[in-house]
């Protein structure tokens, strides 16, 4: 199994109610002071440097994070020791809340790719937060039921598509993240095609194969952690 360096932080800071609410985490939009107050949940702020894992894989731990800046992997360590990437989290996700529901040990470890700051919730008080408040409670229910639909899609991808194709999909649903599936928009702290095929079950040189065609097309072009999309359309025709 891979390994990553110790998952203690490096800061870690009280966040009160006001805080919480100025990081307008998806969440918690359209939640009041009022709302959260009264629960006394205990947020703390944490801060990870490059390498650090925030959990590991296996850990016998059932706290809840959201990613506030930097860049996040939820990663598989296979037996030989292969690195599989299962998600890169986007600005303001949530992660962890597995653990949290079912008391079990974490199914895949999360650690930082840069300087990170993340969100603690213990999970007494994460299940606290989802009981005592619907409109949470509705929004991790959707949020699970996406990842669920993501998964299943992923799956189906690598059954039936092509590495080409699933280079193809990779980058359209990492532009779609970054809002950036237009003509022109750069993807800003892009993933190494190291990261690419490990998230897509290729290895390193097949991806690099694929973009070098993309590229020759017009369909991207890429620089270091940076991509940028030049035709959206011709990446959809791939599929």
């Amino acid at each position: 199994m891979g390994t990553t360096a110790s998952c203690r932080p490096g800061r870690s800071r009280p966040v009160n109610t006001d805080k919480l609410l100025s990081y307008d985490l998806p969440l918690f939009r359209g939640i009041s002071a009022a709302d959260l107050d009264p629960l006394d949940l205990g947020w703390s702020e944490q801060s990870f440097n490059a390498g650090q894992s925030i959990f590991g894989q296996e850990d016998d731990s059932h706290d809840v994070y959201f990613l506030l800046s930097g860049a996040l992997l939820a990663v598989y360590w296979a037996e030989d020791g292969r690195e599989i990437v299962f998600t890169r989290f986007p600005i303001g996700s949530m992660l962890g809340e597995l653990s949290a529901f079912d008391n079990k040990p974490r199914s895949l470890a999360a650690y930082a790719k840069a300087p990170t700051r993340v969100l603690h919730l213990p999970q007494s008080a994460f299940l606290t937060l989802v009981d005592k408040i619907p409109e949470v409670r509705s929004r991790v229910i959707n949020d699970l039921v996406a990842r669920i639909r993501t998964l299943t899609e992923k799956t189906q991808e690598l059954t039936t598509y092509s590495i080409e194709q699933r280079v193809c999909s990779y980058l359209i649903r990492l532009a779609i993240q970054c809002d950036c599936l237009k003509p022109g928009a750069l993807i800003e702290g892009a993933p190494t095609h190291a990261e690419i095929a490990a998230s897509i079950g290729a290895n390193r040189e097949m991806v690099s194969r694929t973009m070098t065609r993309l590229t020759k097309r017009g369909a991207v072009r890429s620089a270091r952690q940076k991509i940028e999309i030049r035709d959206p359309d011709m990446l959809s025709e791939v599929l």
